[in-house]
């Protein structure tokens, strides 16, 4: 994830200052918390369950540079606890009838389809503002974000409290999703960049659990992980069907809306079926909850640029001899393409 990371860039003359002013300035704040891991674990009054999280993310970390030739920097060797349940919110917004994300534009990272903010509250306030232009909003929390590297000179990118407690796979994988983030980037593009980094961290996350993990643990997180991905491959089913839906020509608007009034009831109901077929405390399942009770265009779309391509860069992993150096060459090389030859490539692989 890459929210809030054009604040710190921002040059005097930005339009919306106020904006750039809270980002950069939660942004610094965070910064200026952070301390050491190695000051953690000396703190006699630190909750040793933190301190045994950290030993666990700092072995990640090394894992990540030798296994994985991600970069060796000051990037999650420090820790702040934020006291909250996320480090920003997201807003994004898509029209009635599209799965199309509107875009914002910043000065380092181009143009995304969000807009993060530090502070939950003014996060409701945009998405309301886009509800009143016509579009379907969401707001959805953010355990981490990227500053693609540019914030090692002071320090680097922190580990949080907002996902420091996140089960052994779940951590691996959520760091080397970040640390993908600084070694492949291109402007404008959030499906591509996001499609790389989801393809690093399932393809690292399970070589740590392969390699590094109990069979325990690997046990436990296995069955977390399929619920995840049934709940992804939920989403998406009913993704393609919005997206036929809308794609129709010809259609009159109250067949279109009936047409997605249909779908979506479905879709909720569908989910009940699924999770009561999971079983366990109801309680675990308050993120899924909550997602599909936001569910929109606006969330439909913003998941499509975590899953598009990722089978395509998958694809071009083991076609780079599961080589994870040249595989970074690969992606970089698509990179310099435009944004369209680049996807074609990457749907050709994956249809390979």
């Amino acid at each position: 994830m890459l929210a809030a990371v054009a604040a710190t860039a921002c040059l005097s003359g930005c339009a919306n200052l106020g904006y750039y002013w809270q980002s950069a300035t939660g942004h610094l704040k965070l910064m200026s918390d952070a301390r050491p891991v190695r000051e953690w674990l000396e703190d006699a009054g630190a909750d040793e369950r933190v301190k045994a999280k950290l030993v666990l993310s700092q072995r990640i970390r090394e894992f990540a540079v030798t296994e994985l030739k991600l970069p060796d920097n000051p990037s999650y060797r420090r820790y702040v606890d934020l006291h909250r349940s996320a480090v920003v919110w997201n807003v994004v917004a898509a029209p009635a009838y599209s799965l199309t994300l509107k875009t914002w534009c910043f000065p380092v990272t181009g143009c995304v389809g969000y807009r993060g903010y530090f502070d939950e509250a003014e996060a409701q306030k945009e998405a309301a503002a886009q509800r009143a232009l016509g579009y379907e909003s969401s707001v959805y929390p953010v355990p981490a974000y990227s500053t693609l590297g540019w914030m090692n000179w002071a320090g680097g990118d922190p580990l949080l409290s907002t996902f420091i407690h996140y089960p052994e796979g779940e951590l691996a994988r959520l760091l080397f999703h970040e640390l993908a983030h600084q070694v492949v980037y291109t402007r404008d593009d959030t499906m591509f960049n996001e499609s790389f980094a989801v393809a690093v961290e399932r393809i690292g996350g399970a070589r740590w659990l392969a390699r590094q993990s109990t069979e325990k643990t690997t046990a436990e997180y296995a069955e977390f992980d399929r619920r995840r991905r049934d709940f992804r491959a939920f989403m998406q089913a009913t993704r393609e069907k919005l997206k036929t839906l809308y794609d129709t020509p010809g259609m009159a608007p109250e067949a279109r809306e009936a047409g997605k009034r249909k779908i979506m009831a479905d879709f909720r109901d569908a989910y009940a079926r699924m999770k009561a077929g999971w079983g366990g405390d109801p309680a675990r399942y308050r993120g899924y909850d909550q997602a599909v009770a936001r569910a929109n265009n606006a969330t439909f779309g913003a998941q499509a640029a975590y899953d598009e391509l990722v089978p395509g860069f998958e694809a071009l992993f083991r076609a780079s001899g599961s080589d994870f150096a040249r595989f970074y060459d690969a992606a970089k090389e698509l990179a310099k393409l435009t944004k369209a030859e680049r996807h074609k490539k990457l749907k050709e692989l994956a249809d390979a």
